[in-house]
């Protein structure tokens, strides 16, 4: 196994390496290849300022290993704003493993990629994310310490899926309750994008609130799941038929970027809460959503029950002390929209000020998580 790191790019903002692709605000970028298995991963530090980096294994066929950085450098960014919010004691990682989860993962290529994330002394933990699941993380907690997301068996958490879709859940009431001065979504007819692991809970919560639900997905399966649990659901054949129908709320439940101009100037929802991560397909989105009258909750703010789940797998796991700091997530998003209002900024703008005001308690010189201070015991972690 060998590895490289890319630390920041220099002052005047080029990237000595010549490829542009990593950002400059990032602490630290760590590549890994091993042929023996074929494994080519990336970890991505945005910053440690409040504890190790937290953040899941992210397992996709990239078309490029820019295209992989490109995308662990934008979650691992969001990763540190979702823990600050939630008033975790962790920073911002992220991990993408380039391939074919179901042609490529195999227990000796995540075992390799243990011992990966292992070397890198606790700066960052691991832990599920799309194309990894509870199982995989048992695999690679047997060769490192530094992983969340594992099965009850090994004394993990679980599924996270479980409190991302409750938290989500709890953040479309809170923006029901701004919008329509009721956090009920009796009546309301909900479009969910993506009924993969945390979009079929979600329907699922919804329709027990009384919503009207009409769903879409690219995997039919994920379809016909929710067809056996729902029958009454709706479905539509595409994003765009989803986009383009009489719903009250649309909720992007898949992959990021959901929410381009082209979906907002269409989109006849006036509330948008959902689970994917990064769902500003640029920050020009944000006020375009203000403009159109659109009520955002914030990715970040909402979907981050999974990592106050895994999060709490660190103090000796409690689902129901878990389940109660993700059922805060209904007054933080409150707050998010109370905030944005009164100073007229879009609500991803004030959710942002909320993480960096958290962020900026943290003194200078303290700014950095290192392997061996005193605030990390590698016991904790098991």
């Amino acid at each position: 196994m060998t590895s490289t790191t890319a630390h920041r790019r220099s002052d005047d903002g080029t990237n000595r390496s010549g490829d542009d692709v990593f950002a400059g605000d990032h602490e630290q970028v760590v590549f890994c290849h091993d042929p023996q298995t074929g494994l080519r991963a990336v970890v991505a530090l945005h910053s440690t300022a409040l504890g190790p980096g937290l953040g899941g294994t992210r397992f996709y066929p990239y078309a490029s290993t820019r295209e992989a950085v490109a995308d662990v450098l934008h979650l691992s960014r969001g990763m540190t704003y979702k823990n600050a919010v939630a008033g975790l004691d962790h920073g911002g990682g992220k991990a993408v493993i380039i391939g074919d989860p179901s042609r490529d993962k195999t227990p000796e290529l995540l075992r390799t990629y243990g011992r990966f994330v292992q070397s890198l002394g606790g700066r960052y933990v691991t832990a599920c994310d799309v194309g990894t699941y509870v199982a995989d993380m048992d695999v690679v907690s047997t060769t490192c310490d530094f992983v969340t997301g594992r099965s009850e068996a090994l004394g993990g958490a679980g599924d996270s899926s479980v409190l991302t879709s409750l938290g989500v859940f709890q953040g479309m009431r809170a923006a029901a309750a701004h919008r329509w001065g009721s956090p009920s979504l009796e009546g309301r007819r909900v479009g969910v994008a993506g009924v993969g692991k945390v979009g079929h809970l979600l329907v699922g919560l919804l329709r027990e609130d009384g919503a009207d639900v009409v769903v879409t997905d690219v995997s039919a399966a994920a379809l016909d799941r929710v067809r056996d649990e729902h029958p009454e659901a709706a479905v539509v054949g595409s994003t765009d038929e989803l986009v383009d129908s009489e719903i009250d709320v649309y909720a992007p439940c898949a992959l990021g970027g959901a929410l381009t101009a082209r979906v907002v100037h269409r989109l006849r929802a006036v509330v948008v809460c959902g689970a994917a991560n990064n769902q500003l397909a640029e920050p020009e989105v944000a006020d375009l959503l203000v403009e159109r009258g659109i009520t955002y909750a914030p990715d970040y703010v909402v979907n981050s029950g999974g990592v106050i789940q895994v999060a709490d797998e660190l103090r000796g796991f409690s689902f129901e002390r878990a389940r109660q700091r993700t059922l805060g997530i209904y007054d933080t998003t409150a707050s998010v929209l109370e905030e944005a209002e009164r100073e007229g900024v879009a609500p991803s703008v004030a959710a942002d000020r909320l993480a960096e005001r958290r962020i900026a308690t943290v003194p200078p010189d303290q700014r950095m998580h290192l392997p061996g201070s005193p605030e990390h015991d590698p016991t904790m972690y098991r």
